[in-house]
């Protein structure tokens, strides 16, 4: 499941009824703080970073003992969360991996003993991928309209994958003029990371391109700055924030980031 900022108001309600009904209940020891009045009675698994392969194979062992499980990422669980690893480990074990709704995926041939790699004779596991607010969704609204043309996301953490396919990354969507989402941008141990993507963007986008930074966006101690990307103050940015780098198009105007879809180059205002 996926676990949106400031669950009162922006966690879908499908999210909030899978937290009610789990049993057991696993996540990032920071995600699950935001959540702490809905854990009441549950079985409770947290860790901390580097741990998701334990975790989600934790939540899949729960799961295959016969337990309801929720595995809460922050955002959206689909979007650099723990969805995709979940069905990562499915995979390698062979599992049989079903939706709620009972279609049962890989298995097309349910007499023969193995389709696809999967044991025909592995239990069921039913898999639900709830969405919730992304990162990027939730810094768009608070900015105004940012996102209203095409745009791309990229996350700047050389944890998972090397940077040199994050620079090529970085420099194919500044060249294309996306507008740009920018995730993980800058942590403890790797401070030059928003300094060298900096380095590759200012290659393809004007110095005087729009920026906003948004720290904790929807959530308690929520931080926001409106920059460009010349002067990007990089000493408040941190692995909480998120980036939104404008295209040749985006302004800023009364407090406001605000990219045009175009409609005024087409339409007058009094058609």
């Amino acid at each position: 499941m996926s676990l949106g900022p400031g669950y009162r108001s922006y966690m879908v309600p499908e999210a909030l009824d899978a937290l009610v009904a789990a049993e057991v209940i696993l996540g990032y020891k920071t995600y699950l703080g935001l959540i702490d009045e809905l854990l009441e009675g549950k079985e409770v698994l947290s860790s901390g970073m580097r741990k998701e392969v334990d975790r989600c194979a934790l939540a899949i062992d729960r799961a295959l003992a016969g337990r309801r499980v929720a595995l809460v990422s922050s955002g959206d669980a689909g979007i650099y969360g723990m969805a995709g690893l979940v069905f990562d480990i499915c995979r390698e074990r062979a599992l049989r991996v079903a939706s709620p709704g009972g279609v049962r995926h890989s298995m097309e041939d349910e007499t023969a003993a193995s389709v696809d790699g999967v044991n025909a004779s592995a239990p069921d596991l039913f898999v639900e991928v709830i969405p919730g607010v992304a990162a990027f969704n939730a810094a768009a609204s608070i900015l105004g309209a940012p996102l209203m043309h095409d745009f791309a996301v990229v996350s700047l953490s050389d944890h998972l994958t090397p940077w040199d396919l994050i620079e090529k990354r970085l420099q194919a969507a500044a060249s294309a003029d996306f507008v740009m989402a920018i995730y993980n941008p800058r942590s403890k141990t790797r401070p030059d990371l928003l300094e060298k993507a900096q380095k590759v963007l200012l290659r393809e986008k004007a110095p005087e391109t729009p920026v906003a930074i948004l720290r904790k966006a929807m959530r308690d101690g929520q931080w926001k700055c409106l920059t460009t990307l010349g002067e990007i103050p990089f000493e408040e940015v941190d692995m909480q924030s998120i980036l939104i780098v404008g295209n040749s198009k985006t302004y800023l105007w009364n407090g406001w980031m605000v990219t045009p879809r175009g409609y005024l180059n087409k339409y007058t205002l009094s058609e």
